[in-house]
């Protein structure tokens, strides 16, 4: 591998896909980024919301109501910063993105030249993949680049 792609959602489960992808990059010189990708500002202001790698809390907002794009981008570089510290990979790079996660993950890959992607796929109920679709399966069908998809079903 050359480069690493790793998409993180906002799942607590993506410390397994984080940890899995960068297992995969300990050749020297393998170039390795976390994205984040912001679809809806509303998931990181509601009650259910924790960020993953345990900072549990620290996006929501002390009074009630939305939080900024600023804010949710402030608070998903810090995410990410300790991210890479928990890795133990402070040359890792780290993009913030908004869009449709599974456009968005592959315009990334194809930017960045990546060799791989890494992914993690939740297990959801049949009428929530109707209704909500799943971005592991867009990605699986329009991706030209290779991907380990990480199974998180808790």
């Amino acid at each position: 591998m050359k480069r690493i792609l790793i998409a993180l959602d906002y799942d607590p489960t993506a410390q397994r896909v984080a940890e899995s992808g960068v297992a995969l990059s300990f050749v020297a010189g393998d170039e390795v980024t976390l994205l984040h990708v912001i679809e809806n500002p509303a998931f990181y202001a509601s009650s259910e919301y924790d960020p993953i790698m345990g900072f549990v809390g620290y996006m929501r907002p002390e009074l009630p109501g939305a939080l900024g794009l600023d804010q949710i981008k402030w608070g998903m570089e810090d995410y990410l910063q300790k991210s890479k510290e928990h890795l133990q990979m402070p040359e890792m790079q780290t993009r913030i993105e908004e869009g449709v996660p599974g456009e968005v993950i592959l315009s990334t890959a194809s930017d960045i030249k990546a060799d791989l992607i890494v992914m993690g796929t939740h297990s959801r109920r049949w009428l929530e993949k109707i209704i909500m679709g799943s971005i592991a399966g867009y990605v699986v069908q329009h991706s030209r680049i290779p991907l380990l998809i990480i199974p998180t079903r808790q």
